[in-house]
C-alpha cells in the first residue's frame, strides 16, 4: 500500500519530481534532464500505475489520491492543497493529481517489428499533441506499435502522455536513425510499407489491398509531410480522398483513418 504523506510546504524537497513543470529548462520530463515520465489526472495516472514504468511517487489533492487504487503500490503518495500543488508545479492543475515514474527499458526496432502485424512509422512528427493523438488512435484501432524516425519528438513528454490519455504507456515504440533504410528492413520482415500522402498520383487507400496484410503506415510531419526519400522507399503511396477545397488532414486524424482502414 502506498504511504500517504501530507505536505504543506511547497519547498519540501520530497516534491522535486513534480517541480517547475512549466519551466522548459528545468522540467523533470526532459530526456536531457532527469527524463522522468509524468502522468496527469486520475485516468492517466491509473494507466501509468498499470504500465511497466517504475513509479516513483504521486502528488495530489486528497480526493484525487483517494480515487486511486494504491493497494499494490509501495511508493509515497503526497497529499497537499491545490494552492501548494500549483506552487510546486508552476500552474493550477485542474486534474488534481500527478504521478512520476522512471523510464522503462527501450524496445528495440527489431523486437517491435518481429512481433507486430500493424505498425505506424513516423517521420518528422515534432508536435507533442499530434504525437500523443497518434498513440491514442493506435491503441484504439489495433496498431501494435509505433516506430519513430528522424525529427520526431519524445513521446514521453508530459503533453504527449496527457493527450494520449496514457496510451503512450501501453503502445510499444522504438526509435531508429537508419533512415530510410529502416523501411527496407521492415519490407524484409514481411511488411508492406504504405506511405500516406495527399498527392493525386497516390492510390486510393481503399483500393490499395492492404487489409489483412502486415502493414507499416508511414506518416510524415504536420507541414511538408513525408520526404521524397521516404515515399520513394515505400512499397506504395496511398491517399485519403477528400472533398474539393480540402487538400490534407491533421496527421493524427489521417493516421486514424488509415488505421481504421486496416482493421
Amino acid at each position: 500500500m502506498a504511504k500517504v504523506i501530507e505536505i504543506n510546504d511547497p519547498a519540501d524537497p520530497r516534491l522535486d519530481d513534480f517541480r517547475d513543470l512549466s519551466t522548459a529548462d528545468r522540467r523533470p520530463d526532459r530526456p536531457g534532464g532527469r527524463g522522468l515520465v509524468i502522468a496527469e489526472g486520475v485516468v492517466v495516472v491509473e494507466r501509468l500505475l498499470a504500465s511497466p514504468y517504475p513509479v516513483r511517487g504521486l502528488l495530489g489533492v486528497r480526493r484525487r489520491i483517494e480515487a486511486l487504487d494504491l493497494a499494490d503500490l509501495d511508493v509515497p503518495a503526497y497529499v497537499t492543497s491545490a494552492e501548494v500543488m500549483a506552487s510546486v508545479v508552476g500552474f493550477h492543475l485542474n486534474r488534481g493529481v500527478l504521478a512520476a515514474a522512471d523510464r522503462a527499458p527501450a524496445v528495440s526496432f527489431d523486437d517491435l517489428a518481429d512481433r507486430a502485424t500493424r505498425l505506424a512509422v513516423l517521420e518528422g512528427v515534432g508536435d507533442h499533441e499530434n504525437l500523443g493523438s497518434i498513440f491514442r488512435n493506435a491503441a484504439a484501432l489495433g496498431v501494435d506499435g509505433v516506430v519513430l524516425g528522424p525529427g520526431c519528438s519524445d513521446p514521453l513528454y508530459r503533453r504527449s502522455v496527457r493527450v494520449s490519455m496514457g496510451h503512450v504507456l501501453r503502445v510499444p515504440f522504438a526509435t531508429t536513425d537508419q533512415w530510410p533504410a529502416a523501411l527496407n528492413m521492415l519490407r524484409h520482415k514481411g511488411f508492406t510499407v504504405a506511405a500516406l500522402t495527399p498527392r493525386a498520383s497516390a492510390l486510393h487507400l481503399a483500393d490499395a489491398g492492404l487489409r489483412g496484410r502486415r502493414v507499416a503506415v508511414l506518416l510524415g510531419s504536420e507541414g511538408p509531410g513525408l520526404t521524397e526519400s521516404a515515399i520513394d522507399a515505400a512499397d506504395v503511396a496511398v491517399r485519403i480522398p477528400m472533398s474539393s477545397g480540402v487538400d490534407s488532414l491533421n496527421v493524427a486524424t489521417a493516421g486514424a483513418v488509415a488505421f481504421y482502414a486496416l482493421l
